[in-house]
């Protein structure tokens, strides 16, 4: 294991959710998407490539589970760079396929890209406010099949996922925006800005 590698992903980490903290903690993280998070998550994203460049795609055997965590999360945060996140997906689905990353975290890549390209997930892992104020899954494609293909990612039913999202988002004080079509507009045109979607 490269314990020089694994410091360096887990440092990246910690500097991602102390900020997320922070900006919880005054109040301005669920305030549209905060400048100075976005930062830290296009900075972090630079090192991770780095890494991807030089290791490839960082697997259990390289950095151990909690290295390999900490590189998901990296990519999963890095919404504002789609081409870095295709790029990261094709690397994290071999590095699945090869059994050195857990199907998860393919999954949530996977349904954090078609939700940013305004498409439908596949395993219902990413959610957002809807008409009704509550907490619920972006749209999945073939939904009668969803805790199938969640179950052979490792991932719990959907329904207890929810459950679970709602109680996070509660604990937090994370509550539905006050216009959802505005809120939805906002949410394409910044697609549009980044280049998810022409």
């Amino acid at each position: 294991m490269n314990e020089a590698l694994v410091e360096e992903l887990l440092a990246l980490k910690r500097r991602d959710l102390s900020t997320r903290a922070r900006l919880l903690e005054s109040g301005v993280l669920f305030d549209g998407y905060s400048e100075e998070m976005e930062q830290v998550h296009v900075e972090n994203a630079t090192a991770l490539e780095t890494i991807l460049e030089d290791h490839g795609w960082p697997g259990v055997s390289l950095v151990g589970e909690e290295g390999a965590e900490a590189a998901w999360l990296v990519v999963q945060h890095a919404i504002s760079l789609p081409d870095f996140q295709y790029f990261a997906l094709q690397q994290l689905r071999r590095t699945v396929a090869a059994g050195e990353a857990p199907g998860w975290q393919e999954a949530y890549l996977t349904d954090r890209i078609r939700m940013n390209q305004q498409r439908p997930q596949v395993f219902g892992t990413q959610l957002d406010w809807d008409a009704n104020g509550e907490l619920s899954p972006w749209p999945i494609e073939a939904p009668a099949e969803v805790d199938k293909r969640r179950a052979e990612a490792g991932l719990v039913p959907l329904a207890e996922a929810i459950e679970l999202a709602r109680q996070h988002a509660s604990d937090e004080g994370h509550t539905p925006p006050a216009d959802f079509e505005q809120s939805r507009d906002r949410q394409e045109a910044w697609a549009r800005k980044v280049g998810w979607i022409e």
